[in-house]
């Protein structure tokens, strides 16, 4: 059964054809003639929730950049930052439906937030009109090289012997990679196994290497280089499949946890009721400049893997398969809002 639904992440991330379902695209039924002659006749506003520079910045500019030619009219990128995106998030969910307000959506935000923060005042699927999936990340489990394990599996079986002695650092709770180290303590067995949040990618990753936390969840991109200097062990990638960037690193399924699949993410969308044939001519957009590959190759320079062949049914049912398969995660592991 988990080899059907890893199959079919793959196949809706662009991995592989698959039957799509729309799920809460909210569209009305506008004609074709509708999107191509009337939109967009101004300025299109790209909502992106994180600070300038970051990465998520980086890829919102670079699609603006992209999108501007291909529709005819700049797309201005326009950081809301606050809350783990939960404000820029909000923000779309709540504006006119016109197709003017855009929101670079993300893993944190639409599918983690949603389950564990409290308060959060829109629904990451009711409220939004999906129109493509853009890049998607695969987490990794690294340790400090003191700590003596060659293998996924050799971790597990030390951190079993050794009862409260090794814990994990993450970006911060509730985050894809704190998510991503749950999901790997509830496949593994191993409630003892003590999450340390920071305050951000960089400072968990930092404390990591200088040997005071011995294991360490986080996206392959942001150790890569640690990991090539010898500075941090690698031992696994929670992706579908094994990384270009390090080929010879498994994935934790292929290390005995078929389980543990874990990947973060960025699409494109829209409030919900957005006319669809607005919606169509975004995502035609996207195909196109996806389907680019100078625009794909600079994409990648900046360590962004990209998904290709999406379109906002495929969205839809990933959105909907992340929730669910992170509600078992959240539940299990008693993060639920209080």
């Amino acid at each position: 059964m988990k080899k059907n639904v890893h199959a079919g992440r793959r196949a809706v991330l662009g991995y592989g054809a698959a039957a799509a379902v729309a799920i809460g695209t909210g569209g009305l039924a506008v004609g074709p003639s509708f999107a191509q002659n009337t939109y967009p006749a101004r300025p299109i506003r790209l909502i992106v929730g994180f600070a300038a520079g970051g990465q998520s910045d980086i890829l919102g500019r670079k699609l603006a950049a992209r999108l501007t030619p291909v529709l005819g009219q700049q797309i201005v990128v326009e950081n809301r930052v606050g809350a783990t995106a939960t404000l820029a998030t909000s923000h779309v969910a709540h504006a006119d439906p016109d197709g003017y307000t855009l929101l670079l959506g993300g893993a944190s935000a639409s599918v983690m937030a949603p389950l564990i923060m409290p308060g959060i005042t829109y629904d990451p699927i009711k409220d939004f009109s999906s129109i493509a999936m853009l890049t998607s990340a695969m987490m990794s489990i690294s340790v400090h090289p003191s700590v003596p394990v060659e293998t996924l599996p050799q971790l597990v079986q030390l951190i079993k012997a050794n009862p409260g002695k090794y814990s994990y650092a993450s970006s911060g709770v509730g985050g894809s990679d704190h998510l991503a180290g749950e999901l790997f303590k509830l496949e593994a067995g191993l409630p003892g196994l003590e999450h340390v949040p920071y305050k951000g990618a960089a400072p968990a990753i930092q404390d990591a290497i200088a040997g005071h936390i011995p294991v360490l969840c986080t996206t392959l991109s942001s150790i890569l280089p640690h990991v090539q200097s010898g500075r941090l062990k690698a031992l696994a990638v929670t992706g579908p499949q094994r990384s270009p960037m390090l080929p010879d690193l498994p994935t934790a399924v292929e290390s005995g946890y078929p389980g543990v699949v874990a990947e973060t993410f960025n699409f494109l969308t829209a409030p919900a009721h957005t006319p669809q044939a607005i919606i169509d001519r975004l995502s035609q957009a996207v195909s196109e400049a996806m389907s680019d590959s100078e625009f794909i190759a600079d994409l990648q320079k900046a360590s962004f893997a990209t998904v290709s062949d999406s379109n906002p049914e495929k969205t839809n049912r990933f959105l909907a398969e992340e929730i669910a398969k992170w509600r078992r995660v959240v539940e299990a592991a008693n993060l639920r809002p209080k």
